[in-house]
């Protein structure tokens, strides 16, 4: 089975939703068609891009301009079923859009030339290519079939205002697929099945966050998870014919079985994917449907996913693991049970994909200084190659900086992790410790990882460290530190940031009396919860899309945010939970701030509504703090369009020298 290819989860360098595990884009189904559930404020003033030239610093120059960083762009492919062609999403164009490449190498052609596409899927043939489309990030997707040469162009499932979806699997005649949406009544998520022929019709109905994860190669059966938390689920078979789901998985303590992707064998007899059902980290496990068992197969000290089985009869099983950050590629005959050798590969992140009718698979590598490599491996003849090359848009390959993995001990004796990009001494400014910049992963529960990051790269480039990282309630270091942030011990890992910086402090590798605070999304209310819980800890801070007031946030989450929210938030329904964030809200710290602070937002964000950004803008500005508003009229949760991007991070860049760096030349 060929997965789907995330396209757009995080579209800022920043990593905002940095190491997030893949999720189907889902948004507030009380959205407006413009902006959130309340839309902006244009009383407030804000910056906001203007239609001008861009323009670009020669390569080779010690770059003072973020642009070229910027520009350094890769892709993320899959290989088609029968292993000749490689789809892929690049955005060289300014937007995300569908290309094609041969698996030996070649010319890519572009076959999407629309506002951007959100993800994009090969059906079993080969022959055509499923990708979904929306409107300037309001996550609202239209569905549309293209055949692998561009010259035939389908709408299957046109969008349509407040109808949000989240893709599944196609069924094996590679035309119909299953879906799922909260059409019905705005907070559960249905599944229904699609097809040329006719409107959608609803198979089942689900409860909150239910997903199609896969299709059996027969037809009859359907992997469905649903959500009961950020980090777990319950796992479920749908009857397709019959419309009948059965629970086959739902332990107590929760566990995490739709991280990993599922790949069933041939004979639809079971599947294999990755599971922490009883365990401290997802191993790789088989499940027989007629038995009702599940098998562990390989296990580690860290997470196992991406599973892909390859080849025909199902010749070859692979997995990752996730080791601090850096993935590492396992490929098992499964007739032999012998280990082949994986390819050498560039350090970083890898997405694995291959099909039952070929004996390659495609390896995208997003590391952290390789922006986006496509290459493919022939299992059978050990054969690596190169399918598609990412471009560093003139930068010096040997000044990308390597990240270090340091792990510490937060106060109360929790070990926690990050991820140190250090400037070397002919990036340094003087003999001084450099200045460093916190980057807060989004999530909550998302990792930072060792993939390519634009911004970081720069900031390190011109001197300044940038430390990532993993407070507790992060994903990839075992089920219980995924839980130590949960409810009310939500200000645990805001505290670890404070705790990360006074050991930074004692390494002596930074000045921490210049130290910003930056993260979008989740990250976003951890700088707005900082800042204002430890007002002396931090310099300066940037918070982008982040949450203000947890009582307004929570009370118009998405639906599929509804089921996990109430395992790490509470229900904010119950009168003890609406007090504990009415008195926990970064809001009601916001007087205790007294230091100058960057806000971003776009105003079509679906997901964390502009208000958030404007509740935080409003009441700084009121108590004559600096405080600097940027606002994207086209753009959701995250940058998508090359001259917001541009625009947005020349802004952050000039904010942070500014406040970082202040005898900086030209400053």
């Amino acid at each position: 089975m060929i997965r789907l290819a995330i396209l757009l989860a995080c579209a800022t360098a920043l990593a905002a939703c940095g190491g997030e595990p893949a999720k189907p884009a889902v948004a507030d189904v009380k959205s407006s068609g413009y902006g959130g559930a309340k839309g902006a404020d244009l009383s407030i003033e804000a910056i906001e891009p203007k239609d001008e030239a861009v323009t670009v610093g020669n390569a080779g120059d010690d770059p003072a301009d973020i642009a070229r960083y910027i520009l350094a762009n890769g892709a993320v492919g899959a290989i088609s079923p029968n292993g000749k062609l490689i789809a892929m999403n690049w955005r060289v164009t300014g937007a995300p859009q569908l290309w094609i490449v041969p698996a030996e190498g070649g010319q890519p052609k572009q076959l999407t030339f629309g506002n951007g596409i959100t993800f994009f899927r090969w059906s079993p043939d080969s022959k055509t290519i499923l990708y979904g489309a929306d409107n300037n990030g309001n996550e609202q997707e239209s569905y549309n079939l293209i055949t692998a040469d561009g010259v035939v162009e389908q709408e299957l499932i046109p969008a349509k205002d407040g109808a949000f979806r989240a893709f599944g699997d196609f069924m094996p005649d590679g035309q119909s697929l299953l879906f799922a949406s909260p059409e019905r009544n705005g907070n559960d998520f249905d599944i229904y099945m699609a097809s040329p022929e006719g409107p959608p019709q609803m198979l089942v109905g689900g409860h909150l966050g239910t997903y199609v994860q896969s299709v059996s190669p027969d037809g009859a059966t359907a992997i469905v998870g649903e959500g009961v938390g950020e980090d777990s689920d319950k796992l479920m078979l749908l009857d397709i014919r019959n419309r009948k789901l059965t629970t086959i998985s739902d332990p107590t303590p929760r566990a995490d079985h739709t991280r990993g992707d599922f790949e069933w064998s041939p004979d639809g007899k079971g599947f294999y994917y990755a599971t922490n059902e009883g365990r401290e980290f997802t191993a790789l496990a088989y499940y027989d449907v007629a038995a009702r068992t599940s098998t562990i197969l390989h296990e580690a000290k860290f997470d196992i996913s991406n599973v892909a089985l390859c080849g025909a009869k199902g010749k070859w099983l692979s997995w990752v693991t996730n080791e601090d950050g850096f993935h590492k590629l396992s490929i098992e005959d499964l007739a032999t049970k012998k280990m082949i050798p994986a390819p050498a590969l560039p350090e970083g992140t890898y997405s694995v994909n291959c099909g039952l009718d070929s004996t390659k698979m495609s390896i995208t590598v997003n590391g952290w200084n390789t922006p986006g490599d496509i290459y493919v491996f022939d299992i059978a003849t050990g054969k690596l190659n190169t399918a598609f090359a990412g471009s560093l848009a003139g930068l010096d390959a040997k000044r990308l900086v390597k990240p270090v993995s340091l792990r510490m001990k937060a106060r109360d004796g929790v070990e926690l992790q990050g991820l140190l990009y250090m400037p070397d001494t002919s990036s340094r400014k003087g003999a001084a410790l450099p200045p460093v910049v916190f980057q807060v992963h989004g999530g909550p529960t998302g990792q930072s990882m060792a993939n390519f990051d634009s911004a970081a790269q720069y900031y390190v480039d011109r001197g300044i460290a940038v430390f990532k990282p993993n407070v507790r309630g992060s994903t990839g270091f075992g089920r219980t530190y995924v839980t130590l942030d949960d409810q009310k011990k939500r200000l645990d890992s805001v505290r670890d940031l404070v705790d990360m910086l006074a050991l930074l402090k004692t390494d002596g590798r930074v000045d921490t009396t210049r130290a910003a605070v930056m993260g979008g999304s989740y990250g976003g209310y951890m700088v707005n919860a900082v800042v204002g819980a430890y007002p002396d800890a931090f310099a300066t801070g940037v918070s982008i899309f982040g949450v203000g007031n947890w009582v307004s946030a929570l009370e118009v989450a998405s639906p599929a945010l509804k089921a996990s929210d109430k395992i790490e938030y509470g229900d904010i329904a119950d009168p003890e939970w609406k007090k504990f964030y009415t008195d926990n809200s970064p809001i009601n710290n916001a007087d205790k701030i007294k230091v100058p602070m960057l806000y971003a937002h776009g105003v079509m964000d679906p997901r964390i509504d502009i208000s958030e950004t404007e509740t935080m803008v409003k009441t700084l500005r009121k108590n004559g703090i600096d405080t600097t508003f940027i606002r994207l009229p086209d753009e959701g949760h995250g940058w998508r369009k090359l001259k917001n991007r541009l625009f947005y991070y020349r802004q952050e860049a000039a904010f942070l020298e500014k406040h970082l760096m202040p005898q900086a030349p030209g400053k």
